[in-house]
């Protein structure tokens, strides 16, 4: 997911640009959760807004961390910072909301780079994507992902 200076093309397309973890099945993992990941290759092709698409991957009743390779624009210049999330959604088991609050941290640790935390406790906390941008550095935010504020 980070920024490498020198990349052709093709290692471009294959980096993510959004990605889930879950816990594993005997909950003392956490590991990549299959399927649920975003492509920067597939932004223009099969994912038409990449954040639209990541709201959608979220579950409505369990938790998750992820990680979102946000790219915006102030009115100086473009910009991409990586955004770690702790999707805590208010329907999810009290039993997963802790058990994932309790292991973020080590999560954390394993990720260089991060430059935002966001704990999210609802659709209705992440699916505008005007949030995001307030997190990302306010008013100063002009578009996310190429679509306007």
């Amino acid at each position: 997911m980070k920024v490498r200076k020198s990349s052709t093309q093709d290692e471009v397309k294959k980096r993510k640009k959004a990605i889930l973890f879950c816990l594993s099945d005997d909950k003392k993992k956490i590991i990549v959760e299959e399927g649920k990941e975003i492509l920067v290759g597939e932004i223009g092709e099969t994912v038409d807004d990449p954040y639209i698409s990541f709201v959608k991957l979220l579950p409505p009743n369990d938790c998750r961390y992820g990680l979102y390779d946000a790219t915006y624009e102030t009115k100086e210049s473009k910009k991409e910072d990586l955004v770690f999330i702790f999707w805590a959604p208010d329907s999810a088991p009290m039993k997963s909301k802790m058990i994932y609050a309790s292991s973020k941290d080590a999560i954390k640790k394993k990720f260089t780079g991060i430059k935002h935390e966001w704990q999210v406790n609802g659709l209705e906390d992440i699916q505008d994507r005007s949030t995001l941008a307030e997190k990302l550095g306010g008013n100063v935010i002009i578009s996310l992902e190429g679509k306007p504020l």
